[in-house]
């Protein structure tokens, strides 16, 4: 009798060893989000869903961009969770995104959601335009620190400018699309024209010129607030500069893949990515959040950073991203890093 006690409890508790195992759902999240937040976000999301494992697979914008749309026959991907929205509207207009309203969306500043019904994308934060100006190395150099887009055309900041290039670069992109629409097509161009003579070279990272603004490999980096904030906490003299004309940005964001397979789990975390919980959790580096009256200020940014951004159009961006990449790629590219 205790023999087969002993044999039903253990064939009981492998059953339940094997649902539990069964019941972990893995979801391939394709990503731009800073490779230092990756962690961090997965185990917030666990410490709520610890059934649902989260597969990164992480690359800059541009590229993420380009891998999508290369795997839209094949999609490998469930959710994307922290690419650009310009980017996911180009997704949008190929048939890639599943259409879902996540719970709660109702709560988000409408500019961070689609505005189809259901949304097919949904954004978290904004990451914002900025320079990042080292003061040491500009003051050993004599310059003066720019206050405007247009001042980094002064013939003083020759070889002293590193930018993102915006074909593997979200942040070079939102630099680009915003000149764009803030000078007009002739006059961005010819700004840019007067910018590449002063360009030392660009990255394929959107955070690497405000690092090397730093750690005073170069006096301005072209990037976002979110890296020259951290920089700045770590002792780096930096001064973090949003020019005068307005700033560039875009919504990082979310959606679904059409066709996956584990739809149920990509659902909850779309809707566990908007919440009140997941917007605290991207306050640690970002002031400007998709929920209203959730920020609170962040070190070394003005508390105002969400006035600095211009009116952003994103399907005008994404609408003509393949045409403004190739302008840019004929007349800057050859002073682009070489790609890892």
């Amino acid at each position: 009798m205790n023999t087969h006690k002993s044999v039903a409890l253990a064939a009981f508790a492998f059953t339940l060893l094997s649902s539990a195992a069964y019941a972990e759902t893995q979801l391939t999240v394709y990503t731009a989000f800073e490779a230092v937040d990756l962690q961090r976000y997965a185990d917030t999301f666990n410490a709520d869903h610890p059934d649902i494992k989260i597969n990164w697979v992480r690359d800059s914008t541009g590229v993420m961009t380009a891998k999508l749309l290369a795997e839209k026959n094949n999609p490998q991907a469930d959710v994307v969770w922290g690419v650009a929205a310009s980017s996911l509207l180009m997704l949008k207009s190929e048939g890639m995104l599943e259409p879902y309203a996540p719970a709660g969306v109702e709560k988000l500043d409408p500019k961070f959601v689609d505005n189809s019904t259901p949304p097919s994308w949904v954004g978290m934060d904004a990451y914002v335009a900025a320079i990042c100006y080292n003061t040491v190395e500009g003051k050993k150099l004599g310059l003066t620190p720019p206050k405007s887009w247009k001042d980094l055309t002064k013939p003083e900041y020759k070889d002293h400018v590193v930018m993102p290039n915006p074909a593997s670069s979200g942040t070079g992109f939102l630099d680009v699309s915003a000149w764009l629409q803030m000078f007009g097509e002739k006059d961005a161009w010819s700004f840019m024209d007067g910018l590449h003579k002063n360009i030392s070279s660009y990255t394929h990272s959107g955070s690497k010129p405000c690092k090397m603004a730093g750690a005073g490999e170069t006096v301005i980096g072209v990037s976002f607030e979110f890296p020259g904030a951290k920089a700045k906490s770590a002792g780096a003299p930096i001064d973090i500069i949003f020019p005068e004309e307005g700033s560039g940005w875009e919504a990082e964001a979310g959606a679904i893949m059409a066709g996956t397979s584990k739809l149920e789990a990509a659902k909850v975390l779309m809707d566990w990515s908007i919440s009140k919980k997941a917007n605290e959790m991207y306050n640690v580096g970002y002031a400007v959040l998709a929920m209203p009256g959730i920020a609170k200020p962040v070190e070394n940014l003005p508390t105002d950073v969400a006035s600095k951004m211009i009116k952003n159009d994103f399907e005008w961006a994404a609408t003509n991203r393949n045409a403004i990449l190739k302008e840019w790629n004929t007349r800057y590219d050859s002073k682009s890093e070489p790609k890892s």
